[in-house]
């Protein structure tokens, strides 16, 4: 890709987006056969196993308001070289910690550091000088490359991860180290807000077009945060308990050729729809993404081959417009800086993925004992409609109360 719009990509843009994807196919050729390792090579219990990978991916995600805080203070570069020399240590720690249970966990923090720290300040320097036409392609074209990496990851890793894991970690250490070399040689930037200035007016035709409602959803400041978390938190569902539900009613060939057709939908798609999701209205935007979701879920409750299939492509196109159109709402949203702003969304993405692993786990094993599995679909999909629903309708309420509290209030007698 060598244009995003009808400009041409920048030489660091490039190398960024280059980056993204080769930083997720490390990352992910490691980390989705961490519970394998932590189980079976060091023969720590599954409760245990779980623990360690959700406080883990809690603290990847939450700890993006780290990265932002020190991206505000050191500068974006400085901040992705802290976050890729950290990962980069994490990874090389993998190798002692195949003989060392603590070792290995320690290393899976340092790594889940190192992506909390890297993400934000990678998203604002990317985006970092360009007007608001520009980056949704731009964010779009980031969450391709982000999940190419994703896909090609796991298989590219498959035949070393049980038999020569040393050589994968060490090969994985140096990869990270030379993408890191590459950023030194980034030209600095400065991170601004980018968002309130431009927004008065689209506040306005929002709300014009789409009732009270929509003007609460777009122009309130948390909106945007909150319904990211329940965005992450109904994709989840999706992402932790497919292959339980799926494997058994088909097969792992077909399972595994589900989630490379989702990458490579979720990789083509994104950057053609950009714009068009960029131009929608907030709330419109809402009702198609939660609606797509409810639908995907609703579908999955079928079973077989077709109703996984569908489904996969419905929650896909969910996750398209909800993850780019809440990112470009709280960034329009906000005088904060970008790296202040991808922060905070990833804090939601990461309340919302540990709601799911909690809520979750407790669901399907209930479905699961009432030989109901298919339930568990239907009752997330529920979730996907009345969630954002109950959120639109608290959000109006607490506008009227702050409306009736403004100019009426100066009036009140004493």
């Amino acid at each position: 890709m060598r244009s995003v719009g009808s400009r041409p990509l920048t030489g660091p843009q490039l190398f960024l987006l280059g980056g993204s994807f080769l930083i997720t196919l490390g990352s992910f050729a490691v980390l989705p056969y961490m519970s394998v390792l932590l189980h079976d090579r060091f023969g720590l219990g599954l409760g245990v196993v779980g623990a360690v990978l959700a406080v883990a991916s809690l603290v990847q995600f939450s700890g993006g308001v780290v990265g932002a805080a020190l991206a505000a203070r050191i500068g974006l570069r400085a901040t992705m070289l802290v976050a890729l020399a950290v990962r980069t240590a994490g990874f090389a720690a993998f190798v002692p910690g195949l003989t060392r249970p603590v070792v290995a966990v320690a290393a899976l923090f340092l790594v889940s550091c190192g992506a909390a720290l890297y993400l934000p300040a990678n998203k604002a320097y990317l985006v970092a000088g360009c007007g608001p036409e520009r980056r949704p392609g731009l964010l779009a074209a980031s969450g391709s490359a982000f999940n190419a990496g994703i896909a090609l990851g796991p298989p590219a890793a498959a035949p070393f991860v049980l038999t020569s894991p040393a050589g994968l970690f060490t090969g994985v250490a140096v990869l990270f180290a030379l993408v890191g070399a590459g950023h030194v040689l980034l030209p600095s930037v400065a991170d601004e807000g980018v968002g309130v200035k431009d927004t008065t007016v689209e506040d306005k035709t929002v709300e014009n077009r789409t009732g009270e409602a929509a003007g609460v959803a777009a122009g309130s400041g948390l909106p945007p945060f909150a319904f990211t978390v329940l965005a992450v938190y109904v994709f989840m569902f999706f992402q932790h308990y497919l292959a339980l539900y799926a494997v058994p009613r088909t097969s792992t060939a077909f399972y595994g050729a589900v989630l490379m057709g989702y990458a490579i939908l979720l990789v083509v798609a994104q950057p053609l729809l950009a714009r068009r999701l960029a131009a929608l209205p907030y709330a419109t935007a809402l009702r198609l993404g939660f609606g797509a979701m409810a639908a995907g879920t609703a579908v999955l409750a079928l079973g077989g081959r077709a109703g996984i299939a569908v489904g996969a492509v419905l929650l896909c196109l969910g996750e398209i417009v909800l993850f780019l159109k809440n990112d470009l709402e709280a960034l329009a949203r906000s005088a904060a800086p970008s790296a202040t702003v991808f922060g905070r969304q990833r804090l939601a993405a990461g309340l919302g993925a540990f709601a799911a692993a909690v809520v979750g786990g407790q669901l399907y094993g209930v479905a699961e004992r009432a030989a109901a599995v298919p339930v568990f679909w239907l009752v997330v999909s529920a979730q996907a409609v009345v969630l954002p629903a109950l959120l639109v309708v608290w959000a109006r309420g607490s506008a009227r109360r702050r409306a009736g509290d403004g100019p009426v209030a100066a009036h009140r007698p004493r």
